[in-house]
């Protein structure tokens, strides 16, 4: 039986950015990209006070067509990142609703440790990671993913995988 959503609850938000951690984890960028709104932002800001990603050079700073132009380079083999692509688990804590109730579209942050093996080594990257999730289509989507890494004005060493 499917249940009708009308507000996002903060069991629900859990859930849905559980399954987001776990598809990228999996490398399963078609059910990734899926679960984006149509006009959803992912955003890896260096400057982490930045709140106007649109004027400010960022790691990432994807529209629908950027996010897809990602996946299609870490799955196509023709990229250096698609040739050795990482190994990465997810870790996601701290979970704190931002709004005051369940309503059709909610802001929830929490914290996200991720480790990435490659090539024999293993890096670890942490973050504070804030959601906009909304109703659309009958279903949870991603209106905003803002990926504050801690340590976003360090030079990074490139990645091959999505924050």
């Amino acid at each position: 039986m499917t249940r009708t959503i009308e507000t996002i609850t903060f069991d629900d938000a859990v859930r849905f950015i559980s399954l987001e951690a776990d598809c990228l984890d999996h490398r399963d960028y078609a059910a990734w990209l899926a679960l984006w709104a149509k006009d959803g932002l992912y955003a890896i800001p260096i400057d982490p006070d930045a709140d106007d990603f649109a004027d400010r050079l960022n790691y990432a700073y994807d529209d629908a067509a950027m996010r897809r132009m990602r996946v299609s380079r870490l799955t196509s083999g023709e990229s250096m990142s698609a040739r050795d692509a990482s190994n990465t688990i997810r870790s996601l804590s701290r979970f704190r609703m931002l709004d005051d109730e369940p309503a059709p579209e909610i802001r929830i942050r929490c914290a996200q440790h991720l480790v990435d093996y490659r090539r024999g080594a293993y890096r670890t990257y942490a973050a504070n990671v804030t959601y906009r999730l909304r109703i659309e289509d009958g279903g949870i989507r991603l209106a905003e993913k803002i990926v504050r890494l801690i340590n976003s004005t360090d030079a990074l060493a490139g990645m091959s995988f999505l924050l």
